[in-house]
């Protein structure tokens, strides 16, 4: 099937009394344990509403198994301790969400775990490495400068070094790149962001082989993060419009990243769609649709005048959802790394990132004009 049928029809738990088109809510957190093959219960990320979501995500990303988190934040860091022990290294990509990058510098040193940053390239993925590198973690498209790393050749680089491959494929989600595909063995997702696609869902996945998600699985057994039925349910729904929405987000992306491209009051827009992205070649081999997301700097007018002065597009935190918010990452979702690395990793105070939703392009594309003229 392709992927639109498998967003509408994959995973759906048929209840056989009322043959129901949706798959029911299972509110209960106990269940009978006599002659069952599993203990099912929420905590082991097993109850009838996460397997059902798990399978749908699976047959979206080619994954065998996988498991269904409360936080995006809480699929990354799981995936990763699940592999790590004191004494281990990891191998980062440098620009990637805040959130993953302050994980790791606040708490893997008390852990014993080393970690490098790098660039977005594979030679410098690969000269990092270590005799003891576990794990090499990267994010394409990556948050918020849209990056683009070679997913096959840093698959091969683990492989070689007996590392587990970990990829963010938030921005992307598996409507435009499927990573396992590429030879990367562990996928992650926010899911509150296109997934979910409507900003009232805080979520996350993590989907690789029935062995790795064995592993993970026990990891976060102890760990806790597992996702409510009420939640899941919701998910389900949401997965149902992914491709068609993805779609939108994708042609109203590339519209407004063109229009940016050519305006005089923005000197610099970040988009792997645009043909002068020094990504553009390795994301169109590796991507099926550039996504929603693009990035842009400001010719130095103060960015929160610019932002208050827009009327369809809200200044908002997260992204992913079908309406258009924009947010200053230097004030949000990286406003956890200092000032110098944020200067190191070229996020300026004037950085925008944009989150295109599913309006019309050209409404967005006015209210934007009229923000710059204001």
């Amino acid at each position: 099937m392709r992927k639109d049928t498998r967003c509408v029809h994959s995973g759906t738990l048929v209840d056989p009394n009322t043959r129901g088109l949706n798959t029911p809510i299972y509110t209960s957190s106990s269940f009978e344990y006599l002659d069952t093959p599993e203990n099912v219960y929420p905590r082991y990320f097993n109850i009838p509403n996460q397997k059902s979501v798990v399978e749908k995500l699976c047959e979206l990303e080619n994954a065998e198994d996988g498991l269904l988190f409360g936080s995006g934040m809480a699929a990354i860091s799981t995936a990763m301790l699940s592999f790590l022990n004191s004494g281990d290294h990891v191998v980062l990509q440098k620009d990637i969400y805040g959130g993953t990058h302050h994980f790791v510098t606040a708490e893997y040193e008390r852990f014993g775990i080393e970690y490098t940053f790098v660039s977005n390239r594979v030679d410098e993925i690969e000269k990092a490495v270590r005799k003891n590198t576990k794990v090499i973690y990267i994010e394409t498209p990556s948050n918020p400068l849209l990056l683009i790393t070679d997913i096959a050749e840093t698959a091969q680089i683990a492989k070689a070094s007996n590392a587990i491959s970990i990829i963010d494929n938030t921005f992307a989600t598996p409507i435009n790149q499927n990573p396992l595909d590429l030879g990367i063995d562990i996928v992650t997702h926010s899911d509150t962001k296109y997934l979910g696609g409507h900003s009232d869902l805080c979520c996350g996945a993590a989907l690789t082989r029935k062995d790795l998600a064995a592993k993970i699985s026990a990891t976060a057994a102890n760990l806790g993060g597992s996702m409510n039925a009420m939640t899941c349910y919701l998910l389900e729904r949401s997965l149902k419009t992914l491709a068609i929405r993805v779609d939108k987000h994708n042609r109203n992306a590339r519209l407004i990243a063109e229009y940016l491209e050519k305006d005089p009051r923005i000197p610099q827009v970040y988009y792997p769609g645009l043909e002068n992205h020094p990504g553009y070649t390795v994301a169109k081999n590796q991507m099926n649709g550039f996504g929603g997301m693009l990035s842009f700097e400001l010719d130095g007018r103060e960015p929160e005048r610019f932002l208050k002065n827009l009327k369809v597009i809200t200044p908002a935190l997260s992204l992913g959802g079908v309406e258009t918010i924009i947010c200053s990452p230097a004030t949000t979702s990286h406003q956890k790394i200092t000032a110098a690395e944020r200067a190191e990793l070229g996020i300026s105070d004037g950085l925008l990132r944009l989150s295109v939703g599913i309006e019309d392009a050209d409404d967005l594309i006015a209210d934007m004009d009229g923000a710059l003229s204001a």
